[in-house]
C-alpha cells in the first residue's frame, strides 16, 4: 500500500492524520525534483474545487507553510461572483484577503505530467479553521460522532453524461448495464481507466446507466473526508479526460427532462469499542425526521427540483425499504453488514455538505434515540422547489443541525440561484411564449 492509498473502510481522524504525515515525507521527495508541480484544491459550496499551481521547488515549502487563496471562494456564485454581503458572510468578503490553503497530503494524487494534486484545509490568518469550508464541516460533524465511539465509512456514487462537441448524448439511447450500445464510450472509457488507476482513486466498478451517454464509476467505501475529496478529484480526472476526447462530462442533476444524474451516498457505522451500532434504530430515525428540513443539501441548484421529480428512482417521498430502490433510504448488504443508500442527493450536491448533513441529522436521532416508522411508511416529503426548501432554512433546523453560520451560507446560496434564475431567459420560456401567438 501505498503512501497516499486510501484505505477501504472507516479510518479514524487521529488515523488519517497519522496518514498525512507519512504521506508529506513522501510527497517532499517527489516535489524537491525539478519540474515537478503541486495543485493545491479547495472545494467550495458548489461542489468544485478553487485551485492554485505550484512549481517546485517552492511547492515543497507550501507543505509546511501553507498558501493563500481568497476568502470569498466560500461565498461566491457558480459564476466566481462575490455574493451579497450578510452576517455570516461578512467576514469572507470584507477586503477580500487570503485565507491560507493547509494540504492534507493524505489526499494526494499524481495527475501525470510531473503534477500532483492535494486537497487542502482553509483557515484564517490568525489559525482558527474557516467554519464556512464544506471540508470543515464534514470534519465538525466528523468529530462530533467520534465523541459517541462511531466512525463512518462512506461510498458515493455519481452518475454522468457524456455528450459530443454538438451536445448529443454518446448514446442514442439508455443503456443501463450494457455491453453493446456503448461502442462510441470505448475510447474515452479505456483512457478513463489508465488515469484512474494511475491516480490510485481505487476504483470498484463502472457500468453504463439507464439515460442515453450515462455512465457510472463507483468508488470503494473509504473515510468519509477521503470518499468526498475523491470523488470531487474523480470529476477532475473524468473532465480532463473527456476534454481530450472531445466530450463533455454531464453532471447536472437533470441531464433533461425525466432523467437524472445522482450522487448516492451509502454509509455504514462501525463503534471504536467493536461492538456493530444498529443502523436501523436512531441514525435512521433521524435523517427520516430532518431530510425534509436539509432539502437545499440534496438539490442546492435549480436544476435539482426537475431531478426530484423524476420518480421513482429519484423519490421526494421520505421512507425507507430493505433493497428498495424505489425508497429514498434503501438498505442493503446483509444483516451482519448492512449500509444505507441515502438516495436523495443529485450529483451536484455539494458531497462534503452532504455527508455532513446526514452525519449530523442520524447523530442528533441517536443522541435522542428516536425510532424510525416501519419499512415502506412515508415519513414526509423533500421540499417541491427552491422556494420551498428556502423557507425550510429559515425555520431553524439546518441552523441546529449544521450550525447557524452554515444555514446562512446555504440560504445565501440559494436566494442567488433562485434569482439567478429569474433573471434568465431559457429555450422553455421562448417556446412558451410561440405557443400563445
Amino acid at each position: 500500500m501505498t503512501p497516499f492509498a486510501r484505505p477501504a473502510g472507516p479510518r479514524s481522524l487521529a488515523a488519517r492524520r497519522a496518514a498525512a504525515v507519512t504521506g508529506e515525507g513522501v510527497l517532499r521527495g517527489v516535489l524537491a525534483e525539478d519540474g515537478a508541480r503541486l495543485l493545491l484544491l479547495v472545494p467550495d459550496p458548489h461542489a468544485r474545487f478553487a485551485a492554485v499551481e505550484l512549481a517546485a521547488p517552492f511547492a515543497a515549502d507550501v507543505l509546511t507553510d501553507g498558501y493563500g487563496v481568497c476568502s470569498y471562494v466560500f461565498a461566491w456564485t457558480p459564476e466566481r461572483a462575490a455574493l451579497p454581503e450578510s452576517g455570516a458572510l461578512g467576514g469572507y468578503l470584507e477586503g477580500y484577503g487570503d485565507l491560507r490553503m493547509r494540504p492534507d497530503a493524505a489526499s494526494a494524487i499524481p495527475l501525470g505530467d510531473r503534477t500532483w494534486a492535494v486537497v487542502c484545509d482553509a483557515e484564517w490568518p490568525s489559525g482558527p479553521a474557516a467554519e464556512l469550508a464544506p471540508r470543515e464541516v464534514l470534519r465538525g460533524q466528523l468529530e462530533a460522532l467520534e465523541g459517541l465511539g462511531l466512525v463512518p465509512s462512506v461510498g458515493i456514487e455519481h452518475e454522468v453524461v457524456f455528450r459530443d462537441a454538438a451536445g448529443a448524448p454518446l448514446t442514442a439511447h439508455g443503456v443501463d448495464y450494457a455491453v453493446g450500445g456503448t461502442e462510441r464510450l470505448a475510447p474515452l472509457l479505456r483512457d478513463l481507466r489508465v488515469a484512474l488507476d494511475e491516480a490510485g482513486l481505487g476504483v470498484e466498478s463502472a457500468r453504463a446507466e439507464c439515460h442515453p451517454g450515462q455512465y457510472e464509476i463507483v468508488l470503494r467505501h473509504r473515510d468519509a473526508l477521503a470518499a468526498c475529496d475523491d470523488v470531487l478529484l474523480q470529476q477532475l480526472i473524468v473532465r480532463r479526460v473527456a476534454a481530450r476526447h472531445g466530450v463533455t462530462a454531464d453532471y447536472l442533476a437533470a441531464p433533461a427532462p425525466g432523467q437524472g444524474n445522482s450522487g448516492h451516498v451509502h454509509l455504514s457505522l462501525s463503534a471504536v469499542d467493536g461492538s456493530g451500532p444498529d443502523l436501523l434504530g436512531g441514525f435512521l430515525a433521524g435523517v427520516l425526521r430532518d431530510a425534509r428540513a436539509l432539502t437545499a443539501v440534496w438539490a442546492p441548484t435549480w436544476n435539482g427540483y426537475v431531478r426530484l421529480r423524476t420518480a421513482p428512482f429519484s423519490p421526494r417521498e421520505i421512507r425507507w425499504g430493505h433493497d428498495d430502490r424505489t425508497s429514498s433510504v434503501r438498505v442493503a448488504g446483509p444483516a451482519a453488514n448492512r449500509r444505507l443508500e441515502f438516495r436523495f442527493p443529485g450529483a451536484d450536491a455539494q458531497p462534503h455538505l452532504v455527508v455532513a448533513a446526514l452525519l449530523a441529522a442520524g447523530r442528533f436521532g441517536l443522541e435522542e434515540g428516536l425510532t424510525p416508522p416501519p419499512a415502506g411508511t412515508t415519513a414526509a416529503e423533500l421540499a417541491t422547489s427552491p422556494w420551498e426548501a428556502l423557507a425550510l432554512i429559515s425555520d431553524g433546523r439546518a441552523g441546529k443541525l449544521l450550525g447557524v453560520d452554515v444555514a446562512a451560507q446555504l440560504t445565501a446560496l440559494l436566494t442567488e440561484e433562485i434569482e439567478s434564475g429569474l433573471d434568465a431567459v431559457t429555450d422553455w420560456q421562448r417556446r412558451r411564449g410561440a405557443l400563445r401567438a
